[in-house]
């Protein structure tokens, strides 16, 4: 196999794509692989003429050259959740007790078969690696940073020790009712000393929101909303993304093109590490409605 670190580190003139056919032009009917110091599921194309934020957009981000990284958590005393006054004595967050904990980067990929004349068409090939290898890939990030990684090295947001519980089931009707019911979602996410500034849920809800006219009302109040379909549809993680979490990722992504012996289909497979540090779980809360 062609094993390379690109010929444009920075991305400025080509991109993920273009260099992998280019690889893959090199490799001369062989297989081919690149490297790139970027997360891939930055570089997909059409995000920034077409936002749509993923789970990753929601959190502060940092590159880590180890593959384990140690921080600092902050437990809640559930005991002290219905004392709740004007006086910080009185607030959840002073007794909120600090440890150091580990985060782990853990490596997450996808592999999508490609038709063997897809290989012999540099433009193409970038094309389909750019807009829909990539695309993949922040689905499966979307799906391990919300119920997280099989070797358990993430977590997953809707899984974490320490998340909150709110039920709101008479908002299933009306959107008027459902904005009532994120808007406490909020106010409860705050009552631990944080600020609420993000918000996940499917998009048969992020929809029902447009229709019924929501969204200024949640733009106003700063809250970036992820739509995705990793999450159940009566279901939305509300968190203080930005203080709560921090994103971790890996020095290296890659891209590789495989051939199978004979003429059957090649196989692209993109692959970044990855990892999640908790520091205030209960800072999250996930709403049922």
């Amino acid at each position: 196999m062609l094993d390379y670190l690109i010929d444009d580190p920075g991305l400025r003139e080509r991109g993920p794509g273009e260099e992998l056919a280019i690889a893959v032009a090199r490799a001369a009917g062989g297989d081919a692989a690149v490297r790139l110091r970027a997360p891939l599921t930055t570089l997909f194309p059409l995000a920034s003429t077409r936002p749509r934020p993923t789970v990753r957009a929601q959190a502060k981000a940092g590159t880590v050259t180890d593959r384990t990284l140690r921080y600092v958590r902050e437990h809640r005393d559930t005991g002290r959740d219905g004392e709740r006054g004007t006086r910080y004595g009185a607030t959840p967050e002073a007794v909120f007790r600090p440890a150091v904990a580990k985060a782990e980067l853990t490596e997450i990929s996808v592999a999508v078969p490609v038709p063997a004349e897809l290989c012999h068409d540099p433009a193409l090939l970038a094309r389909f690696v750019d807009h829909r290898v990539i695309v993949r890939l922040c689905t499966v990030e979307n799906e391990v940073l919300l119920h997280g990684s099989d070797d358990g090295a993430i977590p997953g947001l809707l899984r974490l020790d320490g998340l909150r519980r709110l039920a709101s089931p008479a908002a299933g009707g009306r959107i008027g009712a459902v904005l009532d019911a994120l808007m406490d979602g909020c106010a409860e996410v705050e009552e631990m000393g944080g600020s609420c500034d993000g918000l996940v849920m499917h998009p048969a809800l992020y929809w029902r929101l447009v229709g019924g006219g929501a969204l200024p009302s949640l733009d106003a109040a700063g809250l970036r909303v992820t739509r995705t379909r990793m999450i159940e549809r009566d279901r939305v993680l509300l968190g203080d993304f930005r203080a709560g979490i921090t994103l971790l990722d890996g020095e290296e992504s890659t891209l590789a093109l495989r051939r199978p012996a004979g003429d059957g289909e090649a196989t692209i497979t993109a692959a970044m590490r990855l990892g999640l540090a908790v520091h205030l779980p209960q800072h999250f809360a996930l709403l049922g409605l």
